[in-house]
C-alpha cells in the first residue's frame, strides 16, 4: 500500500504552473507567438488602413481659396458682419442725437412754464387779498346773531323731544325662570304642606308657579317648583335662605334650572 501511495505523485507540475502563469499574463506576453499570426496580422492591417485614411483627411487642404465653396461663405459672413457693425454704430450715433435734443426740448418747456406760472401767481394774491378784506367787513351781523339763536332754539327744542321720547320708552324688566328641588327630611314629611309654607314666602318681583312630586328613593319623594323672578328685585341666595329656613320640612334646596326670560 505505501508503494503504491508513492508511485500516485505529481512529476508534471512545474509545467502546470508555466501554463497557469501564462494564462494570467495575458496574450501579451505569450512567447510563442505562433498561433496568434493570423490575428496580429489583421490586427497591424486594420491600423495601417485607419492610418491611411486619417492621412487622407489631414491632407485635404483649401488650394484656390476664392474657388472653394467654404472660403466663400467664411468672406459672406464676414462681410455681413462689418455691414451690421457699421449700421449699428449708426444707430447708436443718432440715438444719442435725438436723445440731446429731447434734453433741451424738456428743458426748454420747464422754462416756458415757470416763466408762465409766475404771473399767474402774482395775478391769484391781489384776489385773495381782497376776499379777505371782503370776509373781514360783516356787513349783516344782526341777522347773522338772530340765525345762531334760532339754530340754538331748535336744537333745545329737538333735544326735549328726544329727551321725552326716551322717558316714554318701555323699560325692558329682566326676568329669571327658575325651578327648585326642594328635599325633605324622610317619607313621613307631607309635602303639600311643606308646599303650602314655601308659597307663603312673597316678595315684590316674585312669582311661584306649577309645582309636582318627583320620587327619588325608598318611597322618599322631593318637590319640584318652578318661579319666576326680576333679577333686580328678588335674589336667588335670598330665596333659597328663606327656603331652608323651614327646617321642619326641608331638608336641602337645589337649583335644577335657572332661564333667563
Amino acid at each position: 500500500m505505501k508503494v503504491e501511495a508513492l508511485d500516485k505523485f505529481w512529476a508534471d507540475k512545474s509545467r502546470y504552473d508555466l501554463a497557469e502563469k501564462r494564462f494570467y499574463e495575458g496574450p501579451q506576453k505569450v512567447t510563442d507567438r505562433s498561433h496568434y499570426s493570423p490575428l496580429v496580422s489583421e490586427i497591424a492591417k486594420a491600423r495601417e488602413h485607419i492610418q491611411n485614411s486619417l492621412e487622407k483627411i489631414d491632407g485635404v487642404t483649401l488650394d484656390d481659396g476664392s474657388k472653394s465653396e467654404l472660403s466663400q461663405r467664411l468672406s459672406q459672413l464676414e462681410g455681413e458682419n462689418k455691414d451690421l457693425k457699421s449700421q449699428v454704430s449708426s444707430l447708436s450715433q443718432l440715438l444719442s442725437a435725438v436723445v440731446k435734443r429731447l434734453d433741451t426740448v424738456e428743458a426748454q418747456l420747464k422754462l416756458t412754464n415757470g416763466v408762465s406760472k409766475q404771473p399767474e401767481a402774482a395775478a391769484k394774491k391781489p384776489e385773495a387779498s381782497d376776499k379777505d378784506d371782503d370776509d373781514d367787513v360783516d356787513l349783516f351781523g344782526s341777522e347773522s346773531e338772530e340765525e345762531d339763536g334760532e339754530a340754538a332754539r331748535i336744537r333745545e327744542e329737538r333735544l326735549a323731544a328726544y329727551a321725552a321720547k326716551k322717558a316714554k320708552k318701555v323699560q325692558i324688566i329682566a326676568k329669571s325662570n327658575i325651578i327648585l328641588d326642594v328635599k325633605p327630611w324622610d317619607d313621613e314629611t307631607d309635602l303639600k304642606v311643606m308646599e303650602t309654607e314655601i308659597r307663603k314666602i312673597t316678595q315684590d318681583g316674585l312669582l311661584w308657579g306649577a309645582s309636582k312630586f318627583v320620587p327619588v328613593a325608598f318611597g322618599i319623594q322631593k318637590l319640584s317648583i318652578s318661579c319666576v323672578v326680576e333679577d333686580d328685585k328678588v335674589s336667588i341666595d335670598w330665596l333659597t335662605e328663606e327656603i331652608e329656613k323651614l327646617e321642619d320640612f326641608v331638608q336641602s334646596v337645589d337649583i335644577a334650572a335657572f332661564n333667563k326670560i
